[in-house]
């Protein structure tokens, strides 16, 4: 998604260029890009010079948004009713913590971020 939000208004990216670009399989790619094109986060376009965009503005995009779609709810641990109550507290407060970081960094704010060292330095974990 930060591939795609970097080239937004570029035109379409093929999957195969982003994991050449990023040293990934392109296979893996394909199985992250279809629930993010189900939920309408891509749209795909056919053709020779065809491949992927974003279907919003990437400012319009949160990395909660995606997480959801590619990983399901936003929770740290699973709470169990019968925990202590301190216990579940703290635990419920992480994930809103978690939460509210992630709804509120747009992928702009990820696909521009130049913090410390390198540009290109997220790792990739498959």
């Amino acid at each position: 998604m930060m591939a795609l939000a970097k080239k937004h208004g570029e035109g379409p990216t093929s999957l195969k260029s982003i994991a050449r670009e990023h040293d990934l399989s392109e296979h893996y790619l394909e199985q992250l890009i279809a629930p993010l094109r189900n939920a309408g986060l891509v749209k795909s376009i056919r053709g020779a010079y065809g491949g992927y965009i974003l279907a919003d503005e990437p400012k319009d995009i949160t990395a909660g948004d995606i997480i959801r779609i590619l990983e399901g709810p936003i929770s740290p641990v699973e709470v169990m009713d019968d925990e202590e109550p301190a216990k579940r507290d703290l635990w419920m407060k992480i994930r809103d913590a978690v939460k509210d970081v992630l709804d509120n960094t747009t992928l702009e704010d990820l696909a521009t971020y130049e913090g410390e060292g390198e540009q290109d330095s997220y790792m990739f974990y498959i």
